[in-house]
């Protein structure tokens, strides 16, 4: 029955199934499964393509991931593929109700689907990026911080830097990190959580010191295109010519995705603002990151 849901699901979200596959792979005897999108032009063209991995938030299946985001559609007119993974009881490892380093090898299997994904697909391994909604957005985080010479940049939606990260983090290595976050989410508060997670705005530094650019010259800017969702944007950019870290704050803004439809989980989500497109914010952002 389950995967008869999904497949309804995958072609609900206005793909067909030689454009979104669900797949999987068994890793530490653990079998896990995936989607991979592939836009049209995919077909035709004989140049390798950029990734995006995009992890559902906690409670999440993949296929929702897929249809909430609306990513296919930005894969569609940029030119990339798409891969929303599945979570071991749809959660990610980062130090929370688990063992950080003794819990399910999550980065593990990514690097493990990568390398199936560069071997079914032609990906641009200079060009691999990671996004997430919630603890989806924690764990890209958590990609940043142990696989900074695989992906180039990560984009974290309602999901600051976990406390766990922070306490191991130790490899070295530049990464692009966009931090989005609303400052009335009610879910993952955005002022932190004590042995939690960082607040936005901490987290925010905690990359610029790690990537070497506190001194670096702010870049800001104010956006409210549709005056009667409720919100507005503010967007700060810091960086060099090869790394940038980015906190975009939803003002009234909820744990929700940006430009996305509403969508009821059952918890007090709030507002989801019309003033940004969280895929073209992050796909801006991503393609100035190369590895």
């Amino acid at each position: 029955m389950k995967h008869i849901l999904i497949a309804f699901l995958v072609l609900a979200a206005g793909c067909g199934s030689a454009l979104a596959q669900v797949s999987s792979l068994v890793h530490k005897e653990e079998k896990r499964r995936y989607i991979v999108y592939t836009p049209p032009s995919y077909a035709s063209d004989t140049r390798p393509y950029p990734v995006v991995f995009n992890f559902h938030g906690s409670g999440m299946s993949m296929a929702e991931q897929m249809l909430y985001t609306g990513m296919n559609r930005a894969a569609d007119r940029h030119r990339f593929i798409v891969v929303y993974p599945k979570g071991i009881k749809e959660d990610w490892n980062v130090g929370f109700g688990q063992p950080y380093l003794g819990g399910s090898d999550d980065v593990g299997f990514t690097e493990a689907l990568l390398a199936k994904l560069r071997k079914d697909y032609r990906i641009d391994a200079s060009r691999v990026y990671a996004t997430g909604l919630s603890r989806g957005g924690f764990f890209a985080l958590r990609l940043a911080a142990e696989l900074p010479q695989t992906f180039a940049a990560v984009a974290s939606v309602g999901g600051p830097t976990p406390e766990p990260v922070v306490q191991h983090h130790g490899k070295p290595g530049k990464v692009g990190v966009m931090l989005v976050h609303g400052s009335a989410d009610q879910v993952v508060a955005y002022d932190g959580k004590a042995t939690g997670y960082l607040s936005a705005v901490d987290s925010h530094r905690y990359w610029l010191k790690h990537n070497g650019l506190l001194a670096s010259a702010e870049q800001s800017r104010v956006l409210d295109t549709d005056k009667a969702d409720g919100t507005e944007v503010h967007y700060l950019e810091q960086g060099d010519a090869d790394t940038r870290v980015a906190l975009v704050t939803v003002k009234e803004g909820g744990h929700t995705w940006p430009g996305a439809d509403a969508f009821n989980v059952g918890l007090p989500i709030g507002k989801t603002t019309r003033d940004v497109d969280a895929n073209e914010l992050m796909w801006q952002f991503f393609q100035r990151h190369r590895r």
